[in-house]
């Protein structure tokens, strides 16, 4: 595209969709429906994406933020998804390296739970040779001893060692925009705030396109396509049932609940992955000044438009940590805030949540409407390769279209060569902040969130801040974003696009009045918009601890 991804920009992006008819319509703005965005444009498709929310709005900002392998997997012997998705970390990670971020994950090994320490090392062995992992990052068995020492806030009851293996964190909802931006500039249509209400045919039954609310101006839109692609994630089956198509298999909504502690009040030293009593695991993560521990696993029939955390979840994941680690009871007042998330996975009769699995699969109906679902983030580049070239076959057959190159798109421009490269700009942005009297603190979430983009934002405070405080920060930030990420309302910047609401929520109060003023100024809003605005901010604080009341 020879313009930005900008606020200011959408008109034009609407007025296309209305105007021009596509190869491929994608419904759904979550990682998988953009991982089909890029992986379409990239081989030449003239393709259109809407999300009825903010990309990345359901359960693709809502996990566990790993890029992980799935070494749980391993126990329901699914060789081919670990396989997968093993290798697919790798891939990821050198696309963008400043996001999918090497974490040494701490694997206690305990007397009486969890698996022995043959099992464990032969398990992590076969890991490592299914995800192709490097010689110098392959797993490495542990004392007691040595474990302890990697965490001496394990509580020492029961540890008979312990394992270091290899994998990656990531900011999920960083990662589904990058993709879309992308998307974008290999020439997708991408569009936010758009929900497709029904389906068009043509006269002998097939998908031939959308009828779509657009939510931000209060329009319709009707959208044209050859393809249509339904990768809606826990609302696939809502659209099924529009097309009347739900049939045979279906989908099976599983909840996974995360919650967030000081780091000061859980201070662990690294990533961990252990066992609770039940034969689950959870992991515990140090984020910034955070510590966030996740996740659960339990069917779920609700809202899918407000999950949130109950007491109980909560409770469940504060109990595993107190009888694991020995820092002193964390209690409902620690957790500073939470999020819940909806699985989409299929349907099997006689299988507990866990026991699901976890791969993804194409529904294809007799109108032509392909539907996937399941799956994890790790595979979506995988998961888009495979429904893209299942569009090619059924729809474009006569045309010679390109093999997927989506490994060697990087999803910043220019990209870094590695982490070591990343670790050196962060060094030299932190340098800046320091001349600009801001908090150096900073640096690795603006590097870790913004990539080299953070250079423009140092810019912006260098010639129009002169500082780097907190509300001058803020800014810089929301100006790149409106600019460059399609953000239209304040919870698509100070949830998705930043992360404040989990993982820095004291921020976000101290700037929630200067974002609203902003947006009101860009936007032109009124004061009763004003106020809805700010209310679902504020239902969103509430979602993120309504537990404490209960």
């Amino acid at each position: 595209m020879n313009f930005e991804f900008s606020y200011q920009n959408r008109p034009r992006i609407v007025d296309t969709l209305k105007s021009q008819k596509f190869d491929l319509l994608i419904i759904g703005g979550g990682i998988t429906g953009a991982g089909i965005a890029l992986d379409a444009a990239s081989r030449g498709l003239k393709t259109a994406l809407i999300e009825k929310n903010d990309f990345a709005f359901g359960t693709s900002s809502r996990s566990t933020k790993l890029v992980h392998g799935g070494l749980r997997y391993l126990k329901q012997l699914e060789f081919g998804l670990v396989r997968e998705v093993g290798s697919e970390r790798a891939v990821v990670h050198r696309l963008a390296p400043h996001l999918v971020i090497p974490e040494k994950m701490l694997l206690p090994l305990y007397e009486k739970r969890g698996f022995g320490s043959v099992l464990t090392s032969f398990g992590l062995m076969l890991y490592d040779r299914l995800a192709g992992v490097r010689k110098e990052d392959r797993r490495k068995m542990l004392t007691r001893r040595q474990t302890l020492r990697q965490e001496p806030l394990l509580r020492e009851a029961d540890v008979k060692g312990g394992a270091i293996y290899a994998e990656y964190r990531t900011d999920d909802s960083r990662l589904t925009i990058e993709i879309v931006k992308s998307a974008f500039k290999q020439g997708a249509w991408p569009c936010s705030y758009a929900e497709a209400m029904a389906f068009n045919y043509s006269a002998d039954g097939r998908v031939k396109g959308v009828t779509a609310i657009d939510h931000f101006t209060g329009g319709t839109l009707d959208i044209e396509a050859d393809a249509v692609v339904n990768a809606a994630g826990p609302w696939v089956d809502e659209l099924r049932e529009i097309d009347k198509s739900k049939h045979g298999k279906r989908l099976h909504l599983t909840k996974g609940v995360h919650i967030v502690v000081s780091h000061d009040r859980f201070p662990v030293h690294q990533a961990i992955y252990f066992n609770v009593d039940d034969g689950r695991m959870i992991f515990a993560i140090p984020r910034g000044a955070t510590t966030y521990i996740g996740t659960t696993d339990t069917n779920y029939d609700g809202s899918k438009d407000n999950v949130t955390a109950t007491l109980e979840d909560v409770n469940y994941l504060l109990s595993a940590v107190n009888n694991t680690f020995k820092p002193g009871k964390l209690k409902v007042e620690d957790v500073m805030s939470s999020w819940a998330g909806l699985r989409p996975l299929i349907h099997e009769d006689g299988k507990s949540a866990s026991e699901l699995s976890r791969k993804d699969e194409i529904f294809e109906s007799p109108s032509g409407l392909i539907s996937i679902a399941g799956g994890k983030l790790t595979g979506y580049r995988k998961m888009a390769e495979r429904v893209v070239d299942l569009v090619c076959e059924k729809f474009f057959e006569e045309r010679e279209i390109e093999d997927s190159r989506t490994g060697e798109i990087l999803l910043e421009e220019p990209g870094f060569a590695n982490y070591h490269e990343v670790a050196k700009y962060i060094g030299s942005v932190a340098r800046e902040l320091n001349m600009l009297g801001g908090d150096q603190r900073f640096a690795s979430y603006l590097v870790h969130t913004y990539g080299r983009a953070t250079t423009g934002i140092l810019h912006d405070l260098r010639n129009n801040f002169k500082s780097a405080d907190n509300s001058s920060l803020v800014s810089a930030e929301l100006d790149y974003s409106l600019h460059n990420e399609m953000t239209l309302s304040p919870a698509d910047f100070l949830i998705r696009r930043t992360g404040m609401l989990f993982f820095d929520i004291e921020r976000l109060r101290q700037s929630l009045d200067q974002v609203m003023g902003i947006f009101k100024e860009r936007f032109h809003w009124s004061e009763d918009k004003m106020a809805i605005e700010r209310s679902l901010i504020e239902d969103s604080i509430k979602f993120a601890s309504h537990f404490k009341n209960q």
